[in-house]
């Protein structure tokens, strides 16, 4: 019920190692810093000239090296293509003007758009065809897989995007791993307790001592949230879960669960 192959579908995410050797789906946190440490290739030095941060003129990423003239950009049935002197680069990335990128610890992968004002702290792994959109800020110790968009005004840190994750429009994902999910705008997934203590989740009278302070959300393949949505930290989402906007989840809520506001009767005296 708590093993990483009961939310995801491992197969499709380049990062299916960090569950290896795992009790419980969020053992995977505790491992996060050393897997990114150990296969992370960086490959950014090249645009970051003279270890400069910010990005003044739009870059092509292209086998890893830095192209800065002579390209033409385009968008295809939502697909980017790039090319130079009548040739299509297969598989390069654009890094806009007016990104930022903090120092070297970042790749960056193939066909990916990194736009301006978006900011990336290493270390930093990001896959194929993703967005990073205006105003995304990637805070350290981030996994983004395949297929993701890290939208406008969206942070995150210490977190795992395993692939065709989405989180278009103002949310903060903290200690968290995400499916294949989306997130409505102004999604938030709280990730430190108010009260000094490690994350304690309760299910059916068990009591699971997660061993971490830190610990926002479990969202499984399939899991959908509503604007304006929050979750309170240690919340775990089982597969098609769906989180209604407006709406405060907490605990563990099994497979194909629609999670609503209560609506309260307010009754007012006659005058």
């Amino acid at each position: 019920m708590l093993k990483s192959e009961d939310f995801f579908d491992l197969s499709q995410t380049r990062f299916k190692s960090l569950f290896d050797d795992t009790e419980y789906v969020w053992d995977a946190l505790k491992k996060l810093k050393k897997y990114i440490g150990d296969n992370i290739r960086p490959n950014v030095s090249d645009l970051r000239k003279k270890g400069e941060i910010f990005i003044s003129k739009t870059l092509i990423l292209y086998d890893d090296k830095a192209i800065e003239s002579g390209f033409d950009i385009r968008i295809l049935k939502k697909k980017l293509v790039v090319e130079k002197d009548g040739e299509i680069l297969d598989g390069a990335s654009v890094i806009y003007a007016g990104a930022i990128l903090m120092d070297n610890e970042i790749y960056i992968g193939r066909g990916t758009i990194v736009e301006p004002g978006a900011l990336i702290k290493g270390p930093a792994i990001i896959g194929d065809n993703t967005e990073i959109r205006q105003g995304a800020y990637l805070r350290g110790d981030a996994l983004v897989g395949d297929g993701c968009m890290v939208g406008h005004t969206t942070e995150l840190k210490s977190s795992v995007m395993l692939g065709e994750s989405k989180a278009g429009h103002f949310a903060y994902i903290g200690d968290s791993i995400l499916g294949k999910v989306n997130l409505g705008a102004g999604t938030k997934l709280a990730n430190l307790k108010i009260v000094e203590s490690d994350v304690v989740i309760s299910i059916e009278g068990k009591k699971y001592e997660t061993g971490l302070r830190k610990f926002g959300a479990i969202f499984a393949d399939g899991v959908e949230t509503g604007c304006n949505s929050v979750t309170t930290p240690g919340t775990i989402l089982g597969k098609d879960v769906l989180l209604y906007p407006n709406t405060t989840a907490r605990g563990y809520y099994p497979p194909k669960t629609i999670i609503k506001l209560k609506q309260t009767q307010i009754l007012k005296k006659r005058l």
